[in-house]
């Protein structure tokens, strides 16, 4: 295996991505950003904006916005580039678990068997994705969110710190379960759901 790994993004969300990848046996070569950042907790160089990536380098998008992350992602594939999953060793992943290119497991999340994680989907620290469920492409679960067994999630979701959804439930692409919610029906429109039981925000 070529351990070398380049981060795509450097702040927040990928200061827990490179100490992952860390624990993962990677290197980390350098990061990719706008600008070069200040704050550097893992002294890595900095190697510009991305016009420089080599097709064959190893790149984790280390970036928490849905669809910035989708862009970046899609990018890097067309660019020839790899790009592995990450799980951290002290979450619980199951052996008959499935996981795309690109996502990302944290340390304390559990993952039961038969789950299926789309490509460049976060499951965040201290979440539970209960048996049989399947999480779309580039989602995200964040701290705590608890996701009972046979959940289907869509593609581009953001699913909120200690939230609930309940067991067997859809909910489709482009959905925001908000802090705490408590999901008790299928979400077949997108938008943004908040309080128990879970209800569109109307704007």
């Amino acid at each position: 295996m070529n351990n070398k790994l380049y981060l795509i993004g450097y702040s927040g969300h990928a200061f827990v991505c490179a100490e992952v990848a860390l624990s993962n046996g990677y290197s980390l070569e350098g990061y990719y950003e706008l600008r070069e950042m200040v704050n550097n907790p893992f002294a890595i160089c900095y190697k510009g904006k991305g016009e420089s990536i080599n097709s064959n380098q190893n790149v984790f998008i280390a970036i928490g916005e849905n669809l910035l992350r989708k862009k970046l992602f899609v990018d890097a594939i067309s660019n020839g580039n790899i790009i592995p999953y990450l799980i951290h060793p002290k979450s619980n992943f199951s052996e008959y678990a499935a996981i795309e290119a690109g996502a990302i497991i944290c340390a304390g999340a559990i993952v039961n068997p038969f789950v299926r994680i789309g490509s460049a989907t976060i499951i965040n620290s201290g979440s539970i994705i209960e048996h049989e469920c399947q999480i779309g492409n580039f989602s995200h679960i964040a701290p705590g969110a608890v996701l009972a067994g046979n959940v289907k999630v869509g593609e581009l979701c953001f699913i909120g710190a200690n939230s609930v959804i309940k067991q067997g439930l859809s909910i489709c692409d482009n959905v925001i379960i908000g802090m705490g919610a408590v999901v008790t029906k299928d979400i077949t429109e997108p938008g943004t759901y908040i309080g128990s039981p879970a209800k569109k925000l109307i704007k």
